[in-house]
């Protein structure tokens, strides 16, 4: 079966950041939804369309097919003493912008009385790769389009 939009792909993936830093081993299987669902990179998708199982690549992924470029007007500063304590440079913390909407803000610095935050995604701006191995490809159930993801083994859980 090929992959195309409403399958089910089970796959094997190692990522590694612009300076070989690995993100991912590979060794524990994922399951996403292909077809424009948001359940994986948009470059992993164009990289799998239409290959079926036993297919293996390597794609390097600019930050558009990846996680976005890195957009300045999401860096922010708060007064310290807004900030809840206990957590520390390189934490996380969940936060609205500047536009009401909810964000998980990284804690860049802490310099006197003012938090630098950071909304952009951790690796936003970053050229990506990803080594990647299909293992299974099946059609999606129903239930699976309508929820918009995939369920089973090395997808989601209910």
């Amino acid at each position: 079966m090929k992959i195309t939009k409403d399958t089910v792909v089970t796959l094997r993936f190692k990522a590694t950041d612009s300076k070989g830093k690995v993100l991912e081993d590979g060794k524990t299987p994922r399951a996403y939804l292909h077809g424009g669902y948001g359940n994986t990179l948009p470059g992993i998708e164009l990289a799998l369309e239409n290959q079926e199982a036993g297919f293996s690549t390597t794609v390097t992924l600019q930050p558009a097919l990846a996680f976005g470029d890195r957009d300045e007007t999401l860096i922010t500063a708060i007064p310290k003493a807004e900030f809840p304590p206990g957590v520390k440079v390189g934490g996380q913390i969940e936060g609205v912008d500047n536009q009401g909407v909810r964000k998980v803000f990284t804690v860049k610095k802490i310099k006197g009385d003012t938090v630098h935050l950071d909304a952009n995604h951790p690796l936003a701006g970053e050229d990506l790769t990803f080594t990647l191995t299909v293992i299974e490809v099946r059609a999606a159930s129903p239930e699976e389009v309508q929820h918009g993801h995939a369920h089973g083994a090395h997808g989601h859980h209910h």
